[in-house]
């Protein structure tokens, strides 16, 4: 196969208005916010910080012959960030040199732009979603060389078509209405359900028991507790949900240390959910190690898929994967789908209908999704063409060009 030159890298800066009551219980926005002056405010219920808006950072990378590939860089807050990175330090990394569109050399690539950092310390946050952004857009751009889905590069014997999801999060102004919702999701064939600690403890397991209740013993409940709990609330908790037959208790605790993970483990049933909030087998190993961990949810726009491939065929027997989807457009979504079609080992994706809808703004043939099952894009590359002149148009920072073109007139 011949290689081609990546002749340019382009990052942009996205932010959308939306109405953060409409979508509250909900990815990106699972909790009450406090008042405040600026768009980023802190949660009334976790320790976290949360935009009003709906951000996102995505990579264009072309090749000398004008092919291009679109990639995105999880962005909740401050995708400048992320673009930045992208413009300042993985440019000088990644332009000029040989793509042939393999599987290996996007390992090397990736590889290259993990050691620019690395030796100053950068090897996660903002400097890996980055570098996840531009591991997409090479991916995508594979496909199209190789006139193939992404998805058959990764199992060229035949991925799955549909990939069955999960529904995340119950807005409502009450349970009843949280329920009347599932209800609806339920008869378009939802049977498994994520709900978010975004309120007391009683509201919460209040939902539970409703959504049980009323759907009966074939539904299913995870509970997302947002970092909420601590050494001495989370066997209590998680043995609230013992009791009820959860499917997971997803990030129970504060995301540093494993150690607290593996005790909580070791005393409740319900299987512990982690991966949102890292980006390397590196960052995962301790908690891989002590065992605490039962099902794996990488973000795509944190790992990459060159990562999360690795992370998936490392990970050992006995683990489940979901890939993660928060706040994301078209390309982040998608190569969730490609990374998901492709490993025996996940068994559901992530949906969230506000962000999906978002997502499908800027890419010319939507994603689609029937019933409670995803469809994998058939077109070379990951399938989510991005609208550039939409992009251009909303972009909050300058591309490199204009700036460039300001500092000529200068």
């Amino acid at each position: 196969m011949s290689a081609e030159r990546i002749d340019a890298i382009e990052a942009f800066s996205i932010r959308l208005p939306r109405d953060a009551r409409a979508v509250r219980g909900t990815a990106g926005s699972p909790t009450k916010l406090a008042a405040g002056e600026f768009d980023y405010r802190w949660s009334e219920t976790n320790n976290s910080l949360y935009s009003l808006n709906f951000e996102a950072a995505l990579v264009k990378v072309a090749l000398a012959s004008g092919l291009t590939g679109w990639g995105e860089a999880q962005a909740p807050l401050a995708p400048d960030v992320a673009c930045l990175i992208v413009d300042q330090l993985l440019r000088p990394a990644v332009e000029g040199q040989a793509f042939d569109g393999s599987p290996e050399r996007i390992g090397d690539l990736r590889d290259r732009m993990y050691s620019t950092m690395r030796v100053r310390g950068q090897t996660g946050g903002f400097m890996l979603d980055a570098i996840a952004g531009v591991d997409l857009a090479l991916w995508d751009l594979a496909g199209k060389i190789n006139d193939r889905p992404v998805a058959e590069l990764l199992d060229p014997g035949g991925p799955r078509r549909r990939i069955p999801c999960y529904l995340s999060g119950l807005p409502g102004r009450s349970n009843g209405d949280r329920v009347e919702r599932a209800r609806e999701a339920w008869a378009r064939g939802f049977r498994v359900f994520k709900l978010f600690y975004d309120r007391t403890e009683a509201e919460l397991f209040d939902l539970v028991d409703r959504l049980l209740d009323a759907l009966g013993p074939d539904a299913m409940v995870a509970v997302d507790a947002l970092w909420r709990l601590d050494d001495s609330s989370a066997v209590t908790f998680g043995r609230k949900l013992d009791d009820r037959g959860a499917l997971w208790l997803e990030c129970p605790l504060a995301p540093e240390s494993a150690l607290p993970h593996a005790q909580l483990a070791a005393k409740i049933r319900t299987p512990i959910a982690l991966g949102e909030s890292y980006r390397s087998r590196q960052e995962m190993a301790p908690f891989l190690e002590c065992g605490c961990v039962r099902w794996l949810q990488p973000d795509l726009g944190r790992w990459g898929i060159t990562e999360a491939v690795a992370l998936a065929s490392e990970a050992g027997a006995g683990l489940r994967i979901a890939p993660h989807i928060s706040i994301a457009m078209g390309p982040q979504i998608a190569a969730a789908l490609h990374f998901a079609a492709a490993s025996r080992d996940v068994e559901l994706a992530e949906y969230n209908p506000d962000v999906f809808s978002v997502a499908n703004r800027f890419i010319t043939e939507p994603l689609a999704i029937d019933g409670a099952e995803y469809r994998l894009p058939s077109v070379p590359g990951l399938g989510a063409e991005i609208d550039e002149s939409a992009v251009r148009a909303v972009a909050q920072r300058p591309t490199l060009e204009r700036v460039e073109n300001t500092c000529d007139r200068r």
